[in-house]
């Protein structure tokens, strides 16, 4: 393996940022779902790595958490910013027996939602996304969890029907500001979902329809963990302060970037 490894490093001096970890993410993978790497498949992976595909994407699967997670173009790559939210239910609700419900607006490939039901062993949740090529990469994540997957448009009107209501609703949802996206890294704008990256002309398209309708959806003592994009903290707390809601905190990632703001409400 380290002899593969070192070779495949070699082959991606000069195309990659970080030739040794592409490497031997891309081989442990092929080991994990026991496929034998040929020389073709060598090849085509160094050409991938040229035109800036994510090594995730290439062999299919992303770590997130404590779990590896099928991805695909169809779903937006699981990022370590992302995993300040689990870190944020955590400290909010510390019994991981607790039977509680959770809801992921804007599922992808369902990490948030399959992390959470991993760390609480007796809650169950349900996943919501417009994309039924996302939600259907999510059910194969989540078969063994306690979690159900539908098709729901955060932005129509009719969101909040047929759902109960929830311990614990998290979302990453797009937060992009429209003009930025030809702005963003190649692995990032040509091979991640449009659908999950643009948040419209000022980025906070799904804050403001989310705000109407999660006090709808929250029981006595919930809250609610939105990813936000840099900078848009005090945006995205300001509207949710018009609707009702109280700030809880603004937790930062490792970069020392505020990525998720807590929210509850207590309102009729």
């Amino acid at each position: 393996m380290n002899k593969l490894v070192k070779e495949i490093e070699a082959r991606l001096q000069g195309i990659s940022t970080t030739p040794y970890l592409d490497a031997l993410f891309f081989v442990e993978a092929y080991e994990r779902q026991q496929k034998e790497i040929t020389s073709c498949d060598v090849d085509d992976f160094v050409k991938r790595i040229q035109k800036k595909e994510p090594v995730s994407k290439i062999v299919g699967e992303r770590g997130f958490w404590a779990l590896d997670f099928k991805v695909t173009k169809d779903v937006l790559d699981p990022r370590s910013d992302s995993e300040t939210i689990i870190e944020s239910v955590l400290s909010y609700f510390k019994d991981k027996e607790a039977p509680l419900s959770i809801l992921d607006i804007g599922t992808g490939s369902g990490c948030l939602l399959i992390s959470l039901l991993y760390e609480y062993k007796n809650a169950k949740g349900i996943g919501v996304d417009i994309s039924d090529k996302a939600l259907q990469i999510a059910k194969e994540n989540g078969l063994d969890y306690n979690a159900s997957f539908f098709k729901k448009d955060l932005f129509s009107k009719d969101f909040i029907n047929d759902l109960p209501v929830f311990d614990v609703i998290v979302s990453n949802p797009p937060y992009i500001p429209t003009k930025e996206i030809e702005n963003l890294e190649e692995n990032v704008r040509y091979y991640d979902p449009l659908l999950a990256l643009d948040g419209g002309i000022d980025g906070l398209d799904a804050y403001r329809s989310l705000a109407h309708s999660l006090k709808h959806l929250l029981t006595p003592g919930g809250k609610i963990f939105f990813e936000i994009g840099k900078g848009q903290e005090k945006s995205v707390i300001a509207l949710m302060k018009d609707k009702g809601y109280t700030l809880l905190e603004e937790r930062k990632d490792l970069a020392g970037i505020i990525r998720v703001l807590v929210f509850s409400f207590e309102g009729k």
